[in-house]
């Protein structure tokens, strides 16, 4: 064999040979799409700890299709998954199956599937996250339940375009502002949207800052946007140290199926209070979050391969969680203008944009809009209360819509 028809063999065999055959170009886009999406990573900034991770696993998988499809060498198989989800009792809840068969990114895609992975990410956001601001003033529940309007307006939105029950509570979540809750929902009730609900999620979560403050100027007066709240009184540690445990017991009684992220939220934040277990705080935050960040993303961009991704529905998903947001900031702040007119002016109406669960970026927008109205305006701790309020109004959300389609 000459050295031309070695190199015309490792041509033909190559991923290369494949780029414009059997609908090659579609994973063509995608891997041109992940580009793009590590530029908004990197450069811009979008969610970086998570969206690099994600657009990556997209990659990954994308490129797999050019080295023959989900050969036993590829690292994520989607007919194994797609086996995994069906009638079939020789395959259905068969992680071994997976485990045996499967590549390196079936293989942590399992953390997704069974929840394990946003379950954790909610335990180092509770270990990160002061809910004094939340104890110190409770009616910040209020405003943390409104802005979980556009979690439902979505929803009807996706029936109407004519998504399943299950697919459209998938998509409204994405209203919630809370990435994890999302991708644990997604994988319950609707795990072939979940690439897409993800990158609609985490991207929007990064775009708040340019999404709340139309809304908010459009929606409040200047005069409203000037009021100057009064400190709220100091939380004892007592305080702090109940507080996750009478949430955990009222919220999961209420609904079970909220128990993996309202309690991992709440056990998180109790080792952060409690003054005795200070080294399990700081693992979780900082070295058990970094770890399941890592898999989280990877994983969660191996759903992104082509053929589920590159559809109608994807724009639906990317147009409705959009609407989602609007309308989770316009619930905030519509019943922020109601407490300000109730307590004769002593609440700005800025922190109910904060209701949405995006901790603390959402809270840091109302700052910056308080303080272009009034340069005296220090509103971050006060709207941490809503912020907080909307990370466990998300979660019960959730856990709503899957005891409702989740059965």
């Amino acid at each position: 064999m000459d050295i031309g028809e070695i190199l015309r063999k490792l041509l033909g065999e190559s991923g290369y040979a494949l780029i414009f055959q059997n609908n090659g170009w579609q994973n063509l886009v995608m891997i041109i799409l992940s580009c793009v999406l590590l530029f908004l990573g990197i450069k811009k900034k979008f969610e970086p700890l998570l969206l690099v991770g994600i657009a990556f696993g997209c990659l990954l998988v994308n490129i797999s299709y050019f080295m023959g499809g989900p050969t036993e060498d590829a690292l994520y198989h989607p007919d194994l998954w797609t086996k995994f989800l069906g009638d079939d009792p020789e395959f259905h809840h068969n992680y071994g199956m997976i485990l045996k068969e499967g590549g390196f990114l079936d293989i942590l895609y399992i953390g997704v599937k069974t929840g394990l992975y946003p379950s954790l990410i909610f335990m180092g956001v509770g270990a990160m996250t002061d809910f004094g601001p939340l104890i110190a003033r409770p009616s910040s529940l209020i405003l943390g339940a409104a802005a979980q309007f556009g979690v439902f307006f979505a929803f009807f939105g996706a029936n109407f375009l004519g998504f399943t029950g299950a697919e459209a509570a998938s998509i409204g979540i994405i209203g919630g502002a809370d990435g994890p809750t999302a991708i644990f929902l997604t994988t319950k009730l609707a795990p072939q949207l979940l690439g897409a609900i993800a990158v609609a999620a985490y991207s929007y979560m990064a775009l708040i800052p340019m999404i709340q403050p139309p809304i908010m100027k459009l929606m409040t007066s200047k005069k409203e946007r000037e009021v100057v709240m009064t400190q709220a009184r100091p939380v004892s540690k007592t305080e702090k140290i109940i507080f996750p445990i009478v949430v955990t017991i009222f919220c999961v009684l209420l609904l079970p199926s909220t128990a993996p992220l309202i309690g991992c939220l709440m056990l998180g934040n109790l080792w952060r209070e409690c003054g005795v277990t200070e080294r399990l705080s700081d693992t979780v935050q900082n070295a058990l979050m970094n770890i399941v960040t890592v898999f989280l993303g990877i994983s969660v961009g191996a759903t992104m391969a082509a053929d589920q991704f590159l559809n109608l529905q994807t724009i639906y998903i990317v147009v409705l969680g959009l609407i989602a947001f609007c309308f989770s900031t316009v619930g905030g702040l519509t019943v922020g203008k109601i407490m300000y007119k109730v307590t004769g002016g002593k609440i700005n109406p800025l922190i109910g944009s904060a209701g949405v669960s995006a901790v603390p970026m959402a809270a840091r927008v109302s700052q910056l809009e308080g303080q272009k109205a009034n340069p005296k305006n220090f509103l971050l701790m006060h709207a941490m209360g809503p912020n907080v309020a909307g990370v466990i109004g998300s979660a019960i959300a959730a856990g709503f819509l899957l005891s409702v389609f989740g059965g």
